[in-house]
């Protein structure tokens, strides 16, 4: 089963990412995911050793953003693979059996192969404009959501991203989304966790989606 919060890393240095880690783990995050971008590969294979044993400690879930093979070679719980990283076919090779793979998409059209690539989740944004990611792609809000989850009916759970604050959880998860990972909104204050987790397990059932509203006559 796949948490329904995800905890994407942020820091200026490879120890900040650690640091924030840490504090993520001991406020009660299940999973987080080391994103560490434009670093070569030995420091993010340091990183990431460093990353586990704190996880391990903690008991909470590691992904490593794009480096399957360092998720491989740390035992990692799995890998996130945006669009334009390796094919989740490949990864899946060199990965355990129980290690997880999960996907970047923006649209429908990247859902669906995501889907039939097998990934066990999506990433799917951004929510809405956010400077954590670079050459972002147009954002999708609650109607994108709710729309593009209407299309797919998959089982494959759908994680929501992209600048999602503790204020836009009850709107998103009513889009019939499985879960949301957050970022800067948990980095700023690591106590919103605890209120996250809240909010995303009390949140109304799947059956009572978010719908747009029928014009009248």
């Amino acid at each position: 089963m796949i948490t329904n919060l995800h905890y994407i890393s942020q820091g200026k240095t490879p120890q900040e990412h650690l640091n924030n880690i840490h504090s993520a783990c001991a406020a009660g995050a299940e999973l987080v995911q080391l994103r560490l971008k434009s670093m070569d590969t030995k420091t993010v294979l340091e990183t990431a050793k460093k990353a586990r044993e704190i996880t391990s400690h903690f008991q909470t879930r590691l992904i490593i953003n794009d480096y399957y093979k360092v998720a491989a070679e740390v035992k990692a719980d799995g890998v996130h693979l945006g669009k334009s990283d390796t094919s989740p076919t490949i990864a899946r090779k060199a990965l355990a059996s129980w290690q997880i793979i999960g996907g970047t998409a923006n649209t429908l059209e990247d859902c669906k192969k995501l889907i039939d690539n097998k990934v066990d989740y999506i990433g799917l944004g951004p929510f809405r404009f956010t400077e954590t990611k670079g050459n972002l792609s147009p954002v999708l809000g609650e109607k994108g959501y709710a729309t593009i989850i209407s299309e797919l009916k998959t089982k494959t759970p759908i994680i929501a991203i992209g600048g999602i604050t503790l204020n836009d959880v009850l709107d998103i998860m009513i889009t019939g989304v499985y879960g949301l990972a957050v970022s800067g909104d948990i980095s700023r204050d690591f106590n919103k966790i605890g209120k996250f987790k809240e909010l995303i397990n009390g949140s109304k059932p799947q059956e009572q989606r978010w719908e747009p509203e029928t014009p009248k006559n």
